[in-house]
Protein backbone atom coordinates (compact mmCIF):
# COMPACT_ATOMS: atom_id res chain seq x y z
CA UNK A 1 0.00 0.00 0.00
CA UNK A 2 0.62 3.55 -0.59
CA UNK A 3 1.34 5.28 2.52
CA UNK A 4 1.12 9.11 4.12
CA UNK A 5 3.23 8.98 7.23
CA UNK A 6 1.74 11.76 9.80
CA UNK A 7 4.11 12.10 13.19
CA UNK A 8 6.19 14.22 15.32
CA UNK A 9 6.75 12.82 18.43
CA UNK A 10 9.10 10.29 19.68
CA UNK A 11 6.20 8.16 20.60
CA UNK A 12 5.66 7.27 16.86
CA UNK A 13 9.16 6.72 15.76
CA UNK A 14 9.34 2.85 16.18
CA UNK A 15 6.08 3.00 13.95
CA UNK A 16 7.91 4.80 11.36
CA UNK A 17 10.60 2.30 11.61
CA UNK A 18 8.71 -0.78 11.38
CA UNK A 19 6.95 0.53 8.27
CA UNK A 20 10.32 1.22 6.42
CA UNK A 21 11.08 -2.36 7.22
CA UNK A 22 8.42 -3.52 5.96
CA UNK A 23 6.52 -4.25 2.38
CA UNK A 24 4.66 -0.90 2.08
CA UNK A 25 5.77 2.20 0.87
CA UNK A 26 6.06 5.35 1.94
CA UNK A 27 5.42 8.15 -0.12
CA UNK A 28 6.00 10.95 2.31
CA UNK A 29 6.07 11.74 6.11
CA UNK A 30 4.44 15.10 7.21
CA UNK A 31 5.59 16.63 10.70
CA UNK A 32 5.55 19.38 11.84
CA UNK A 33 7.80 22.50 11.09
CA UNK A 34 11.30 22.72 13.18
CA UNK A 35 10.65 24.70 16.27
CA UNK A 36 13.37 27.13 17.82
CA UNK A 37 13.99 24.99 21.16
CA UNK A 38 16.56 25.58 24.29
CA UNK A 39 17.73 28.78 26.00
CA UNK A 40 19.87 29.35 22.65
CA UNK A 41 16.54 29.56 20.58
CA UNK A 42 18.30 27.24 17.81
CA UNK A 43 15.83 25.33 15.47
CA UNK A 44 15.19 22.04 15.84
CA UNK A 45 13.81 19.10 13.81
CA UNK A 46 10.77 16.89 14.94
CA UNK A 47 12.48 12.96 15.86
CA UNK A 48 10.35 12.13 13.10
CA UNK A 49 11.88 14.18 10.64
CA UNK A 50 15.62 13.62 11.98
CA UNK A 51 14.49 9.37 11.27
CA UNK A 52 12.46 10.26 8.01
CA UNK A 53 15.53 12.34 6.65
CA UNK A 54 17.68 9.96 6.77
CA UNK A 55 15.69 7.37 5.56
CA UNK A 56 15.66 9.45 2.31
CA UNK A 57 12.11 9.84 2.13
CA UNK A 58 9.97 12.77 1.30
CA UNK A 59 9.28 15.40 4.11
CA UNK A 60 6.49 17.66 4.18
CA UNK A 61 6.10 20.51 7.01
CA UNK A 62 2.87 22.40 6.16
CA UNK A 63 2.53 25.44 9.04
CA UNK A 64 -1.09 24.21 8.42
CA UNK A 65 -1.93 21.03 7.40
CA UNK A 66 -5.38 21.86 6.57
CA UNK A 67 -4.56 24.92 4.25
CA UNK A 68 -5.22 24.18 0.43
CA UNK A 69 -1.47 23.81 -0.56
CA UNK A 70 -1.27 21.40 1.63
CA UNK A 71 -4.47 19.68 0.76
CA UNK A 72 -3.25 19.79 -3.15
CA UNK A 73 0.23 18.23 -2.21
CA UNK A 74 -1.90 15.86 -0.59
CA UNK A 75 -3.70 14.40 -3.10
CA UNK A 76 -0.80 14.43 -5.69
CA UNK A 77 0.51 11.35 -3.39
CA UNK A 78 -2.05 9.78 -4.44
CA UNK A 79 -2.12 7.38 -0.76
CA UNK A 80 -3.60 4.35 0.01
CA UNK A 81 -3.75 5.10 3.52
CA UNK A 82 -2.67 7.98 6.11
CA UNK A 83 -0.84 6.58 9.15
CA UNK A 84 -1.58 9.39 11.93
CA UNK A 85 0.46 8.80 14.96
CA UNK A 86 1.49 12.51 17.47
CA UNK A 87 1.47 14.53 15.13
CA UNK A 88 0.31 17.34 16.49
CA UNK A 89 -2.29 18.96 14.50
CA UNK A 90 -5.92 17.73 13.74
CA UNK A 91 -6.73 16.69 10.85
CA UNK A 92 -10.08 18.39 8.56
CA UNK A 93 -12.38 16.06 7.02
CA UNK A 94 -11.22 17.27 3.67
CA UNK A 95 -7.60 15.61 4.88
CA UNK A 96 -9.21 12.72 6.04
CA UNK A 97 -11.04 11.89 2.81
CA UNK A 98 -8.12 12.12 0.29
CA UNK A 99 -6.60 8.03 1.01
CA UNK A 100 -8.53 6.10 -1.46
CA UNK A 101 -8.72 3.47 1.52
CA UNK A 102 -9.42 5.28 5.06
CA UNK A 103 -6.79 6.98 7.39
CA UNK A 104 -5.87 5.64 10.77
CA UNK A 105 -4.51 6.98 13.91
CA UNK A 106 -2.50 5.18 16.19
CA UNK A 107 -3.55 6.48 19.92
CA UNK A 108 -1.89 5.20 23.51
CA UNK A 109 -4.83 4.15 25.57
CA UNK A 110 -7.80 1.72 25.84
CA UNK A 111 -10.32 3.89 23.53
CA UNK A 112 -13.18 5.50 24.98
CA UNK A 113 -10.84 5.60 27.55
CA UNK A 114 -8.79 8.92 27.55
CA UNK A 115 -9.48 10.82 24.61
CA UNK A 116 -7.40 13.51 23.95
CA UNK A 117 -3.53 14.79 23.56
CA UNK A 118 -1.73 13.29 27.20
CA UNK A 119 -3.48 9.50 27.66
CA UNK A 120 -0.30 8.30 29.26
CA UNK A 121 -0.01 11.05 30.98
CA UNK A 122 -3.55 11.03 32.88
CA UNK A 123 -3.46 7.06 33.00
CA UNK A 124 -0.62 7.49 35.41
CA UNK A 125 -1.95 10.53 37.29
CA UNK A 126 -5.06 8.79 38.04
CA UNK A 127 -3.43 5.69 39.30
CA UNK A 128 -4.71 3.60 36.38
CA UNK A 129 -2.93 0.20 36.56
CA UNK A 130 -4.56 -0.61 33.17
CA UNK A 131 -3.91 0.92 29.99
CA UNK A 132 -2.76 0.00 25.99
CA UNK A 133 -2.70 1.07 22.52
CA UNK A 134 -5.82 1.65 19.84
CA UNK A 135 -5.78 2.11 16.32
CA UNK A 136 -8.85 3.53 15.03
CA UNK A 137 -10.47 4.41 11.88
CA UNK A 138 -10.13 8.11 11.85
CA UNK A 139 -13.19 10.31 12.31
CA UNK A 140 -13.80 14.43 12.34
CA UNK A 141 -14.47 14.02 15.75
CA UNK A 142 -10.96 13.39 17.87
CA UNK A 143 -10.25 9.69 18.64
CA UNK A 144 -14.04 8.82 17.93
CA UNK A 145 -13.20 6.13 15.40
CA UNK A 146 -13.93 2.85 15.13
CA UNK A 147 -11.48 0.39 16.48
CA UNK A 148 -9.79 -1.76 14.02
CA UNK A 149 -7.28 -3.23 16.66
CA UNK A 150 -7.08 -2.98 20.98
CA UNK A 151 -4.15 -4.71 22.90
CA UNK A 152 -3.88 -3.67 26.78
CA UNK A 153 -1.00 -2.85 28.86
CA UNK A 154 0.15 -3.55 32.28
CA UNK A 155 1.30 -0.14 34.09
CA UNK A 156 4.18 -0.85 36.81
CA UNK A 157 4.42 1.09 40.13
CA UNK A 158 8.15 2.19 39.00
CA UNK A 159 6.76 3.56 35.56
CA UNK A 160 6.79 7.22 34.64
CA UNK A 161 5.15 8.69 31.78
CA UNK A 162 8.48 8.18 30.11
CA UNK A 163 9.07 4.83 30.54
CA UNK A 164 5.63 3.76 29.88
CA UNK A 165 5.70 6.00 26.66
CA UNK A 166 8.30 3.86 25.40
CA UNK A 167 6.45 0.57 25.85
CA UNK A 168 3.55 1.47 24.54
CA UNK A 169 5.25 3.31 21.06
CA UNK A 170 6.77 -0.39 20.74
CA UNK A 171 3.83 -2.03 21.44
CA UNK A 172 1.63 0.45 18.85
CA UNK A 173 4.91 -0.72 15.88
CA UNK A 174 3.73 -4.12 16.05
CA UNK A 175 -0.04 -3.69 16.11
CA UNK A 176 -0.08 -0.94 13.50
CA UNK A 177 2.02 -3.74 11.36
CA UNK A 178 -0.85 -6.02 12.10
CA UNK A 179 -3.57 -3.53 11.25
CA UNK A 180 -2.16 -3.24 7.99
CA UNK A 181 -2.10 -6.86 7.06
CA UNK A 182 -6.01 -7.07 8.01
CA UNK A 183 -6.79 -4.02 5.96
CA UNK A 184 -4.69 -4.91 3.06
CA UNK A 185 -6.81 -8.62 3.64
CA UNK A 186 -9.78 -7.08 3.74
CA UNK A 187 -10.40 -9.12 7.11
CA UNK A 188 -10.73 -6.35 9.54
CA UNK A 189 -13.35 -4.92 11.73
CA UNK A 190 -14.52 -1.78 12.96
CA UNK A 191 -15.82 -1.93 16.53
CA UNK A 192 -17.87 1.40 17.55
CA UNK A 193 -16.37 2.61 20.16
CA UNK A 194 -19.23 3.09 23.84
CA UNK A 195 -19.79 6.41 24.13
CA UNK A 196 -20.79 5.49 28.01
CA UNK A 197 -17.40 5.02 28.69
CA UNK A 198 -15.49 8.18 26.82
CA UNK A 199 -12.89 9.89 29.46
CA UNK A 200 -10.91 12.82 28.23
CA UNK A 201 -7.18 13.17 28.33
CA UNK A 202 -6.66 17.40 28.26
CA UNK A 203 -2.98 18.41 27.20
CA UNK A 204 -1.35 19.45 30.23
CA UNK A 205 -0.84 22.70 31.41
CA UNK A 206 2.39 24.30 33.55
CA UNK A 207 -0.01 24.68 36.83
CA UNK A 208 -1.50 20.82 36.26
CA UNK A 209 2.41 19.98 38.19
CA UNK A 210 1.46 21.76 40.92
CA UNK A 211 1.63 19.67 44.34
CA UNK A 212 -1.87 19.70 46.63
CA UNK A 213 -0.05 18.45 49.99
CA UNK A 214 -3.87 17.63 51.14
CA UNK A 215 -3.99 14.49 48.52
CA UNK A 216 -2.40 11.14 49.64
CA UNK A 217 0.95 10.57 49.23
CA UNK A 218 0.00 7.74 46.35
CA UNK A 219 -1.64 10.42 44.18
CA UNK A 220 0.94 13.27 44.49
CA UNK A 221 3.42 10.21 43.68
CA UNK A 222 1.27 9.21 40.86
CA UNK A 223 1.28 12.60 39.94
CA UNK A 224 5.41 12.90 39.95
CA UNK A 225 5.61 10.01 38.38
CA UNK A 226 2.77 10.85 35.40
CA UNK A 227 4.19 14.80 35.30
CA UNK A 228 7.79 13.50 34.59
CA UNK A 229 9.10 16.18 31.73
CA UNK A 230 6.37 18.14 31.38
CA UNK A 231 5.01 19.73 32.90
CA UNK A 232 7.11 18.38 35.56
CA UNK A 233 5.71 18.28 39.25
CA UNK A 234 6.50 21.15 41.68
CA UNK A 235 5.58 23.11 45.60
CA UNK A 236 7.35 25.82 46.50
CA UNK A 237 9.83 26.13 49.98
CA UNK A 238 10.45 29.17 51.77
CA UNK A 239 9.02 31.57 48.44
CA UNK A 240 11.37 29.45 45.72
CA UNK A 241 10.01 27.12 43.41
CA UNK A 242 11.17 23.12 44.23
CA UNK A 243 10.78 20.50 41.39
CA UNK A 244 10.58 17.23 42.30
CA UNK A 245 11.06 14.38 40.02
CA UNK A 246 10.97 10.80 42.51
CA UNK A 247 9.95 9.95 45.33
CA UNK A 248 8.31 7.27 47.49
CA UNK A 249 5.53 6.21 49.88
CA UNK A 250 6.67 5.84 53.50
CA UNK A 251 3.39 4.81 55.04
CA UNK A 252 5.76 3.96 58.32
CA UNK A 253 7.33 6.80 59.01
CA UNK A 254 5.22 7.68 62.02
CA UNK A 255 3.46 11.95 62.41
CA UNK A 256 4.07 14.21 65.03
CA UNK A 257 0.96 14.65 66.58
CA UNK A 258 0.36 17.75 65.61
CA UNK A 259 2.08 17.48 61.86
CA UNK A 260 0.01 19.09 59.11
CA UNK A 261 0.14 18.16 55.55
CA UNK A 262 2.93 19.42 53.52
CA UNK A 263 4.84 19.50 56.61
CA UNK A 264 8.79 18.18 56.64
CA UNK A 265 8.92 15.41 59.22
CA UNK A 266 12.58 13.99 58.57
CA UNK A 267 15.45 14.73 56.41
CA UNK A 268 18.13 12.51 55.75
CA UNK A 269 20.61 10.59 53.00
CA UNK A 270 17.76 9.02 51.96
CA UNK A 271 15.22 11.63 51.35
CA UNK A 272 13.15 14.13 52.94
CA UNK A 273 9.76 12.86 54.21
CA UNK A 274 6.87 15.12 54.11
CA UNK A 275 3.46 15.02 55.49
CA UNK A 276 0.55 14.64 53.42
CA UNK A 277 -3.50 13.84 53.38
CA UNK A 278 -2.62 10.34 53.54
CA UNK A 279 0.64 8.13 54.61
CA UNK A 280 3.70 10.36 54.57
CA UNK A 281 6.18 11.38 50.73
CA UNK A 282 10.03 10.57 50.58
CA UNK A 283 11.05 13.38 47.93
CA UNK A 284 14.38 11.31 46.43
CA UNK A 285 14.95 13.78 43.83
CA UNK A 286 15.01 17.32 43.20
CA UNK A 287 15.56 20.76 42.17
CA UNK A 288 15.02 24.47 43.67
CA UNK A 289 14.85 27.40 41.11
CA UNK A 290 18.69 28.73 39.68
CA UNK A 291 20.18 25.29 40.62
CA UNK A 292 20.11 21.35 38.97
CA UNK A 293 18.27 18.66 39.27
CA UNK A 294 20.17 16.21 42.76
CA UNK A 295 19.43 13.28 44.24
CA UNK A 296 18.41 13.98 47.49
CA UNK A 297 22.10 13.14 49.87
CA UNK A 298 23.22 15.85 47.30
CA UNK A 299 20.81 17.91 47.95
CA UNK A 300 21.14 18.75 51.51
CA UNK A 301 24.58 18.59 51.32
CA UNK A 302 24.50 22.22 49.88
CA UNK A 303 20.66 23.32 51.02
CA UNK A 304 19.12 23.69 54.56
CA UNK A 305 15.97 22.35 55.05
CA UNK A 306 14.52 22.54 58.39
CA UNK A 307 12.47 19.55 60.09
CA UNK A 308 8.91 20.87 61.07
CA UNK A 309 8.59 23.76 57.71
CA UNK A 310 6.54 23.52 55.20
CA UNK A 311 6.05 22.84 51.58
CA UNK A 312 3.38 24.81 50.28
CA UNK A 313 0.91 26.00 46.94
CA UNK A 314 3.27 29.26 47.00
Amino acid sequence: MNIVFFGSDNFAAPSLKALLTSAHKISCVVTQPDRKKGRAFHLQATPIKRSAYTSGIEIYQPEAANAGESIEFLKTLSPDLFIVIAYGQILSQEILSIPKIFAINVHASNLPKYRGAAPINWAIINGERITGITIIKMTQELDAGPIILQETAEIRDEDTVITLEEKLSKKAAQLLIDSLKSIEDKTYNLTEQDEDKVSSAPKLKKEDGLINWERSAQDINNLIRGCLGWPGTFTYYNGKLLKIYKAKISSQVRQFPSSSSGQILNVSKEGIVVVTGKDNLTIEELQIEGKKRMKVEEFIAGHKIIVGERFDKK
